[in-house]
């Protein structure tokens, strides 16, 4: 039986397992690579890298950093996971492995405008299409912003992104869904309020281009705030608690409310960002030693 297993090869997974394997525990770690910061082009956000870095690389140079020290990573997916006597049986095709612990890392997934794929991606690559407002909002300085939205949420980015550029549009999937206070807050900041269906996105002059109800309308990025989609399900069928978003609910040592199964980054509630998942998991990679060792004294 693993000491601990891993679920999720992003930041926060590879950082727990970096920590993990450090502190000499047997440890194996399932990544079905689809971490949302491999998408990332070039973070200028993240510490230590004044240049930026690309998230593949970041990714890439982590994981060598756990291996050095013995963690195995699977590229696989975790289909199953239950409860067993002693710990938990993580289910992976045919096979089930026993783990005395585990650790959710599994993060979420954006939900994205309706482009191809291929335009999605050459979008992204090319900062025309970003996600994270925190992360490359600077990035934006005083550029045309398109912000594809309504509600509290598509108002919070608009309003966000305004501390950017005095040129922010918030563009309704379809017809905008605002109150009144919503509309006259979004006035005050002299924030443009555009109804949709969106469409035909394209790439023209250097700029992202969409059809609108007002016509064809072209932004030098566009920032989608669709929500996202958390990757919770596998602690939820095990009883973990969520918010009603799906987020996992934890303590402060990044405990679930399920003994034994912890969660760090973007899969529990908190900040999105590479800094903050990394943070919860050397927090959750300690608290398991430290709880493993109650168990069993660690000995070398």
């Amino acid at each position: 039986m693993d000491d601990c297993i891993i679920i999720g090869g992003g930041p926060a997974g590879l950082t727990a397992a970096i920590y993990l394997a450090r502190f000499h525990l047997d440890i194996r770690l399932f990544d079905c690579g689809s971490s949302r910061a491999a998408q990332i082009p070039c973070t200028r956000n993240h510490a230590g890298f004044p240049e930026g870095i690309s998230g593949k690389e970041l990714l890439a140079r982590m994981l060598a950093q756990a291996e050095k020290y013995g963690a195995v990573r699977e590229l696989a997916e975790v289909e199953g996971l239950r409860l067993i006597e002693g710990g938990f049986g993580v289910r992976v095709g045919e096979r089930e492995h026993a783990a005395r612990t585990v650790l959710l890392a599994t993060g979420v997934v954006n939900n994205r405008p309706a482009m191809p794929e291929a335009l999605h991606d050459e979008a992204l690559a090319r900062g025309l299409l970003r996600y994270c407002p925190i992360c490359d909002g600077y990035e934006v300085t005083d550029k045309r912003i398109g912000v594809i939205g309504t509600g509290s949420h598509g108002m919070a980015e608009a309003l966000f992104l305004r501390g950017y550029s005095p040129e922010v549009t918030l563009i309704a999937p379809e017809a905008h869904a605002l109150s009144d206070e919503e509309a006259a807050t979004l006035d005050d900041a002299r924030i443009a309020r555009v109804d949709g269906p969106c469409g035909g996105y394209a790439i023209e002059d250097g700029q992202l281009a969409l059809d609108t109800a007002e016509g064809r309308l072209n932004f030098d990025t566009v920032y989608p705030a669709l929500g996202s989609v958390i990757r919770s399900g596998l602690a939820i069928q095990v009883g973990a608690r969520a918010d009603e978003n799906g987020c996992l609910e934890v303590d402060d040592h990044q405990r679930t409310s399920v003994p034994g199964l912890f969660a760090a980054g973007d899969v529990a509630r908190g900040l999105d960002q590479i800094s903050h998942a990394m943070g919860e998991a050397g927090v959750a990679a300690t608290t398991i030693r430290n709880l493993l060792a109650e168990q069993k004294p660690i000995r070398r």
